[in-house]
């Protein structure tokens, strides 16, 4: 059964401890895709909890924006669900695409207001700018932004009308050192709002800074997933570079690991 369904049962606003079990806001099922004869994705689940980072890591070519397009809902599975456990009268996902693109002549105020009237919402669009460090670029046009100011406007964007849940594909991509430890601020204190936050980027040390949890995968499968301490301790690794290194070689890896317990399952 290929679907995105959603329910009324309330989401979560406190951050978790990551040895901590939470009800997930939005679960992955067993999901798959196809593209003709090419399967992308294969029986990849994994839940989503509010106030917690899940970063999706993997090699190039493993089927992670494929899969962060479906969680969105901005593609369906060929096999497998997206179910939510958000009411569905709000914007539900706000999105961060790997490469944003907006009007090229529109002004850095005008892009924010025109998706802040689709999504009816109320927060000025100055306060919005200012969370993203944007707000003295207000009236400069996109076509005259650095690539990591049009990449921290996507990330204002993506916030237009408070979704609890937030799909970033690498919203680190051609940001220098300064605007990643911004950037992550931002999403920081949208976590400690109670947003669930499922991101991917290359950048494995900040993973491991910044992540709760992980979600490996390689050639469209979960090698490994879990909070990030168990990941470390099954691959007995001391960082995520060493991690990933050590579960991608393994063809036979494909571990899940429990919240909290550290076992395979």
């Amino acid at each position: 059964m290929n679907e995105t369904r959603t329910s009324n049962d309330p989401s979560m606003t406190e951050r978790q401890p990551p040895g901590e079990t939470t009800r997930p806001v939005a679960t992955v099922d067993g999901v798959g895709r196809s593209f003709g004869d090419v399967d992308v994705l294969d029986d990849v689940s994994f839940d989503l909890a509010s106030g917690r980072i899940t970063a999706l890591i993997g090699p190039n070519g493993a089927g992670k924006t494929t899969l962060l397009r479906i969680v969105a809902g901005l593609l369906a599975p060929s096999a497998g669900r997206v179910e939510t456990a958000i009411d569905p009268s709000g914007r539900v996902f706000g999105y961060l695409p790997q490469k944003p693109s907006f009007r090229p002549t529109f002004t850095v105020g005008e892009t924010l207001g025109f998706y802040a009237d689709l999504a009816d919402d109320p927060t000025p669009v100055e306060d919005r700018l200012r969370q993203v460090g944007l707000a003295d670029v207000r009236d400069r046009r996109v076509d005259a932004l650095s690539g990591g100011m049009v990449r921290l406007l996507g990330l204002a964007q993506s916030m237009v009308g408070d979704p609890p849940i937030m799909v970033l594909d690498e919203p680190t991509s051609s940001l220098d050192p300064e605007m990643t430890a911004h950037l992550f601020d931002v999403v920081a204190d949208r976590v400690a709002d109670g947003v669930a936050v499922l991101l991917t980027t290359h950048d494995l040390a900040t993973v491991e800074r910044a992540a709760d949890d992980v979600v490996l995968l390689d050639r469209g499968r979960t090698v490994a997933s879990g909070p990030v301490e168990a990941v470390l301790d099954r691959a007995d690794a001391d960082s995520l570079v060493e991690a990933f290194s050590a579960l991608v070689a393994r063809d036979d890896a494909a571990l899940t690991i429990r919240a909290g317990t550290g076992e395979s399952a």
